[in-house]
């Protein structure tokens, strides 16, 4: 500008305020890459996350802690235990099992989907992965009631093994319903709850529906 070539600072004033740039507190984690890391570590990391959603599932309640980290690993191996479980050919059948397990992979795996997109659609808030996620996990109930349905079948397939067999899938409907209920209440519009867990009451009465009905050839 013209003029301020003329005007001089004196060189003993004082510079007010801090002109030095902050430098933040540097933790070791920042460093830390899981690239670097033993694959045992993953591993055991990861198996530890699947447990922790396993307890959450067995003791459920309002939580967000199946959504904050979500993964489909526990969902899948409970499916595949399922599914397995559930196809009941004998060894000197023709049949061996494989359009059970594909039948059950399906109804599992379709039926998470088709109930994440209603959800969506009814203006839910949690994201698609999570949902299955959930989901997924809640079919643990169930998959225990179907090993203690294999249990009471090595004694025989009366009334009486009906019975408890009845009671067991009854009670782990009930629990598979409520967890994933207690899980996804707080991500749907208040108004359209029901709407939200009509589907998963059916999802998992299919389900323990085939556990009930199962016997081995």
């Amino acid at each position: 500008f013209p003029g301020l070539a003329d005007v001089s600072i004196p060189q003993d004033i004082p510079v007010e305020g801090e002109i030095t740039v902050p430098v933040g507190s540097h933790s070791p984690d920042e460093d830390y890459s899981t690239l670097d890391e033993p694959v045992k570590d993953t591993i055991m990391r990861d198996l530890k996350a699947v447990g922790k959603k396993f307890v959450h599932v067995m003791y459920p309640r309002k939580s967000s802690a199946l959504l904050r980290d979500w993964d489909l690993w526990g969902p899948l191996v409970l499916c595949v235990s399922l599914a397995l479980m559930l196809q009941g050919g004998s060894a000197d059948s023709k049949d061996d099992g494989g359009p059970q397990f594909a039948e059950v992979f399906v109804i599992i795996w379709f039926g998470a989907v088709v109930i994440t997109l209603n959800s969506k659609l009814l203006g839910g808030t949690i994201s698609f992965f999570q949902s299955l996620c959930v989901l997924g996990y809640c079919v643990l109930p169930l998959t225990v009631a179907m090993l203690v349905c294999r249990l009471v079948l090595l004694a025989g397939a009366g009334t009486i093994s009906f019975i408890i067999r009845l009671i067991v899938v009854g009670a782990m409907f009930a629990w598979s319903t409520l967890a994933s209920t207690a899980f996804l209440a707080d991500s749907q519009p208040p108004n359209r709850k029901a709407l939200v867990v009509y589907p998963i009451f059916l999802f998992y009465f299919v389900i323990s529906w085939m556990i009930l009905t199962f016997t081995p050839q």
